[in-house]
């Protein structure tokens, strides 16, 4: 589980950003930008899953 205390994450919306670009923006460049900011923000797509499941709860 994400400890969200004492990583400061970047905003809900930047990640939703880059979501968009990883899954509906159809360019492939976008697509790799959207997954590599996830990656470097989060360590793994699997952390940044689990991020965003936490703050819609």
């Amino acid at each position: 589980m994400l400890d969200t205390t004492k990583v400061q994450y970047p905003p809900k919306q930047l990640i939703q950003t880059w979501v968009w670009m990883m899954i509906e923006s159809g360019n492939s460049e976008l697509e790799d930008k959207g997954r590599k900011n996830l990656i470097s923000a989060f360590g793994s797509l699997a952390k940044a899953n689990e991020y965003l499941v936490h703050l819609a709860k």
